[in-house]
């Protein structure tokens, strides 16, 4: 596959948020507030699709396909528009896929970060144009009040900086409800990274969220494991170890999984209950990953602070580091 780098950002550029899944009426006021104010501190303009409004909301929490849509292309379309950050997750971003147009975007290559659900866009559109996409920060990441230096510090090395990030772990993290009283926060140390096995690799970053990563399987908005790649999945608190366990075990039995050559994994939640043993021994007992190195306990997934990771960037893992680059 060409690859296509989209354009460093520089002071002066816009921004546009866009909402392919739940809509902005989610995200209360002085979360919006910080978050308008944190970019315009980096120098950039913010604009807001035009249907990414407090009026746009519907039982599922978000609009139709067609708008969603629209949104997404004019976004790609608008010569003025550098970057694109998605508002928050959700459930339905999959549905999109079918509708986008992949020559406009390929032709219009720019940043497009977020996580979670947004996970089938980011690699969606990189398996269909070989445009490098950003596993990161929401636009509402952004308007957290404490704890959001570590995101911030990570989103302009890949951004604004030269794209190289010798990555290290997050001295403390998060798992609170921090949305709901932004001045009352729950910090725990961070213990650092598992090394679960020990090892070198180098390759392409695969991955995302992994309950909606395997939405893709079987589709051509699933990118293929070419040669040396790195796969790097994280999961919800709503999955608990026999959850991922199993949608792990269905990328194992793609084909091309034999061209993986490193597994990175993000932090699991408070709520999923995954211990460190629990987790050592499912991959332990996975004879298709016993040759590979495996991170966890990384910086990325539904917890805070936030990596930002390029879909389609380089991926290195030399006994227990791990370098991020474009």
């Amino acid at each position: 596959m060409q690859k296509i780098i989209p354009t460093l950002l520089q002071k002066g550029d816009e921004i546009r948020v866009i909402a392919p899944a739940r809509g902005l009426k989610i995200i209360g006021q002085d979360t919006r507030q910080i978050a308008k104010q944190r970019f315009e501190e980096m120098g950039l303009k913010v604009s807001f699709a035009a249907n990414t409004t407090d009026d746009n909301w519907d039982m599922t929490g978000s609009t139709s396909i067609e708008k969603r849509v629209a949104d997404i292309h004019e976004a790609f379309a608008d010569k003025n528009v550098k970057a694109i950050f998605t508002i928050i997750g959700g459930a339905n971003s999959n549905q999109l896929l079918p509708y986008l147009d992949y020559d406009l975007i390929k032709n219009n290559p720019k940043i497009f970060c977020g996580f979670s659900d947004i996970t089938a866009l980011l690699d969606g559109i990189y398996a269909r144009t070989g445009l490098i996409t950003f596993s990161g920060p929401h636009y509402s990441s952004i308007g957290m009040l404490k704890g959001c230096e570590y995101t911030l510090d990570n989103l302009k090395t890949m951004l604004f900086g030269n794209r190289h990030n010798q990555v290290v772990s997050s001295k403390e993290w998060s798992d609170d409800l921090w949305f709901l009283d932004q001045q009352k926060r729950e910090f725990i140390p961070n213990e650092g990274y598992w090394n679960i096995h020990t090892g070198t690799a180098k390759g392409t970053i695969i991955g995302g969220n992994l309950g909606t990563f395997n939405l893709l399987l079987g589709s051509i908005y699933r990118p293929a494991f070419e040669k040396d790649t790195i796969l790097f999945i994280e999961d919800t608190e709503d999955s608990d170890i026999l959850d991922f366990e199993r949608n792990l075990q269905a990328l194992l039995y793609q084909p091309d999984f034999a061209n993986v050559k490193g597994l990175v994994i993000g932090r699991f939640q408070k709520g999923s209950k995954v211990t460190r043993e629990q987790l050592e021994f499912i991959l332990n007992n996975k004879k298709e990953l016993s040759h590979l190195p495996i991170l966890a306990n990384v910086d990325f997934g539904h917890s805070t602070p936030l990596l930002t990771i390029p879909i389609g960037g380089t991926a290195s893992l030399y006994n227990g580091q791990l370098t991020l680059e474009i």
